[in-house]
C-alpha cells in the first residue's frame, strides 16, 4: 500500500509488511488488535444516521483499532467515528472574541505588581517574565507568564524565549536548592487544556526525592528494556515510528505522530539537549498544530533529565516533549471520561495523517527558508 494512503485501521497489514527486523522491533514494543463493532438500526434511525456519519455503511460495521505499548502501558483504542458524535457547541461567538472576553480582568496584565517572585526573584527574557505560584504543587513551582496576552499569537523568537526562560528559572531554583533536581515545564493553551487563565503562561517545577510518577515510570521501564534487550527504548521506538511512516527527523531532533496518543494528534519530540535546534522544533510543531490543523488548545509538556547526579540511573534518558490536541474550544464539555482515567485513551484522530499533515507543513517552511 502506497506511504500517502495508509490509516490506522491498517495499523496491522503496515506492520506485517516492515522488514524482518522492523517486524520484529514492532511487536516488540507493540501489540494491536483490529475489531469490527456491529449493529443494525431501526429504520426510524437511518436518516439521522446518514446525516451524522456520511454513511450507513461505516456506522453498521466500524473498524476499532486497540494499540498496547506493552514497554510503557500506554494504550489508545482508534475509532474515526468518535469525531462525528453528536456534540452541543455551547459558545457561537468566534475564537478570537472567546480569548479577548477575559482581558478586562486579566491577573497578569502587570505579573511584577499582581504576582509574587520566587526567593532567587524573577527571570526576565524578551518576551515573558517568572512569577512564582500562589497554590503551589511542588516547593519550587513558578510561572513563565508571556507578554503577549492571547497565547495563540506566539512566533519562533517567542516560543524559543520561553523555553530560554523556563531554563533559567530551572537553574536558579536548582542552585537555591541544590536537593531540588528533577525538572517538568508544563504548557497547558486555554480552558479546554485545563487552563483557569487565558493569558498566555506556562508552568515550571522543580521537585526532590524523585520525579514526578509517570516520568519515572518512563525511566523504569526504559531501563527494564535495556536490560532485556541491550538496546536504548528511545531510540527503537522512533525507529518503529519511522519504519512505520509516522516519524521524521530534523535537525537532530526526532518527531513522532505517537501511536498511542493520550487524546487526538499527540506529537512526541526525543532530543539529546534542549538547545535551539530543539526549541525551533517546538514551535513548528506548534505552528503546524495552529496554521494548519487549526488546533486553538492544547497540553504541552517538557521533561529532562535531572539537573545533577541522583543515586537512581537516568542512562540513556532525553529531553522529552509531548504536545496534544484538546478539542474544540466552541465545546466547554471535557474530553476526558471514565474509560481515559481508569481504563484507556480513546480517540478518533490518525498518527498516519498527523504525520502526513506535519511533514507537509516542515516541508513548506523548509522551502520557504530556502
Amino acid at each position: 500500500m502506497a506511504a500517502d494512503n495508509r490509516s490506522i485501521t491498517q495499523l496491522e497489514d503496515v506492520a506485517a509488511s516492515l522488514s524482518p527486523r522492523d517486524r520484529a522491533l514492532f511487536q516488540r514494543i507493540y501489540t494491536v488488535t483490529t475489531t469490527i463493532g456491529e449493529q443494525s438500526f431501526p429504520r426510524s434511525m437511518r436518516p439521522w444516521v446518514k446525516k451524522q456519519f456520511g454513511s450507513m455503511e461505516e456506522v453498521t460495521r466500524q473498524h476499532i483499532v486497540r494499540v498496547t505499548n506493552m514497554v510503557t502501558n500506554e494504550e489508545a483504542i482508534f475509532n474515526k467515528l468518535r469525531a462525528r458524535r453528536p456534540i452541543e457547541l455551547q459558545d457561537t461567538k468566534s475564537i478570537a472574541d472567546l480569548i479577548a472576553e477575559p482581558h478586562r480582568h486579566d491577573p497578569f496584565q502587570s505579573p511584577e505588581d499582581s504576582t509574587p517572585e520566587d526567593l532567587f526573584s524573577r527571570v526576565v527574557g524578551q518576551h515573558c517574565i517568572t512569577a512564582s505560584n500562589v497554590a503551589k504543587f511542588a516547593g519550587l513551582h513558578g510561572l513563565v507568564i508571556f507578554k503577549e496576552f492571547n497565547p495563540l499569537n506566539f512566533s519562533q523568537e517567542q516560543v524559543v524565549d520561553y523555553f530560554s526562560v523556563a531554563q533559567k528559572w530551572a537553574r536558579r531554583a536548582h542552585a537555591l536548592k541544590p536537593q531540588a533536581k528533577y525538572f517538568c515545564f508544563i504548557w497547558n493553551c486555554l480552558w479546554r487544556a485545563g487552563s483557569s487563565i487565558v493569558h498566555g503562561h506556562a508552568q515550571v517545577m522543580l521537585t526532590r526525592g524523585r520525579h514526578y510518577a509517570k516520568v519515572d515510570g518512563l525511566r523504569r521501564a526504559a531501563l527494564d528494556y535495556k536490560q532485556n534487550y541491550h538496546a536504548n527504548y528511545f531510540a527503537d521506538l522512533f525507529r518503529v515510528h519511522h519504519s512505520l511512516g509516522c516519524a521524521v527527523e530534523r535537525d537532530g531532533v526526532k518527531i513522532m505522530a505517537s501511536l498511542t496518543p493520550f487524546k487526538d494528534n499527540e506529537v512526541m519530540l526525543i532530543a539529546e539537549n534542549l538547545d535551539l535546534s530543539c526549541k525551533e522544533r517546538i514551535y513548528e510543531i506548534l505552528a503546524c498544530f495552529r496554521d494548519r490543523l487549526g488546533i486553538t488548545s492544547f497540553n504541552l509538556s517538557l521533561v529532562t533529565p535531572p539537573l545533577s547526579a541522583t543515586e537512581e540511573s537516568w542512562e540513556g534518558f532525553p529531553i522529552i516533549v509531548r504536545i496534544v490536541d484538546r478539542g474544540n474550544l466552541h465545546n466547554r464539555d471535557s474530553d476526558v471520561g471514565g474509560l481515559e482515567i481508569y481504563a484507556s485513551s480513546v480517540v478518533s484522530g490518525d498518527p498516519f495523517e498527523l504525520t502526513r499533515q506535519t511533514k507537509q507543513y516542515l516541508e513548506l517552511r523548509e522551502t520557504f527558508h530556502d
